[in-house]
């Protein structure tokens, strides 16, 4: 049987100069590619203050390494039982970073609710961002080293460790993001059982300490919030927080958003379909790099 000439041309084997120009279109192709992906780096640095290494991940803009542009700066923080690699393994981190002229750093913070500890000394985790780690990527990348072109965001115990930060060192930031908030750890006690405090009552009391202590008064969330003057309002970063609809962190969400509306405090909070999940942090991480590469181009 006579094969049709489509079949023909098919069988026929390719020429050499027609395999050369297949292999350099498709090595032109995947160059473009590398050239539209960030650059990740994974950091091994040694805190002095806690006294144990705590790697972080560096995702560079695609043209980092081809400009002399210095770039802002957003702090993504994990969760409870998370690590500094969760946002690469878990989300589409990577593929949203491409398209953000921004470095993004995932810092370890074990479950220390960014807060130096009651319990353990040498669990300085909020001096630590503050006092090592910002200095370190300010000193290794080329950074803008300005509170104006510098973020932090986070999950679930990282959402509150973020807007804590904005609230405490607003001469830090400009920018803070919380997805699915953990807010209100400072103020969980015995006095309130159930499936949540069975989950968040060991590392709570680590860091916390019993009800009353000094760490549970000054790392209140809410309270800072409440007692911030007109004065200090007017210097805080630009906040953005929100929760899904299923999550059982809504309620002390919805407290933080009342709260911020009394003190006329400048904010976004939304309410979205979503549990406390990775399909939800995976969609609202993209929101938050959005929205702190629009708050950076003003």
């Amino acid at each position: 049987m006579r094969q049709n000439s489509e079949s023909q041309f098919l069988s026929r084997p390719l020429s050499v100069p027609a395999l050369i120009l297949i292999i350099l279109l498709s090595c032109a192709s995947a160059a473009a590619q590398d050239a539209k992906r960030v650059a990740i780096e994974t950091i091994q640095f040694k805190s002095d203050l806690i006294g144990q290494p705590l790697p972080y991940d560096a995702l560079l803009p695609p043209d980092y390494q081809t400009s002399n542009a210095r770039y802002p700066v957003l702090y993504l923080l994990h969760g409870l039982f998370g690590h500094y690699d969760d946002w690469l393994t878990r989300t589409n981190l990577a593929t949203y970073a491409a398209g953000a002229r921004v470095i993004i750093i995932t810092p370890e913070g074990h479950d220390s609710w960014y807060t130096d500890s009651t319990t353990v000394a040498s669990d300085k985790y909020e001096s630590y961002v503050i006092r090592e780690l910002i200095p370190d990527v300010d000193a290794r990348f080329r950074t803008i080293k300005d509170r104006r072109a510098r973020g932090i965001a986070g999950l679930s115990m990282g959402g509150y460790g973020a807007l804590k930060f904005a609230l405490k060192y607003p001469d830090q930031f400009a920018f803070a993001a919380s997805m699915s908030g953990a807010l209100d750890p400072a103020t969980r006690t015995d006095d309130h059982p159930g499936f949540l405090w069975d989950i968040l009552s060991p590392s709570i009391k680590a860091v916390f300490g019993s009800k009353g202590t000094r760490t549970r008064l000054v790392n209140d969330l809410h309270q800072i919030a409440r007692n911030l003057n007109p004065d200090r309002v007017s210097s805080l970063p630009y906040l953005y927080f929100d929760c899904g609809t299923e999550d059982g962190f809504l309620g002390t969400n919805r407290e933080l958003a009342t709260i911020l509306l009394e003190k006329k405090l400048p904010h976004q909070y939304r309410q979205l379909p979503g549990g406390h999940n990775w399909e939800f942090w995976d969609q609202q991480v993209r929101e938050v790099l959005r929205l702190f590469a629009q708050r950076m181009a003003k």
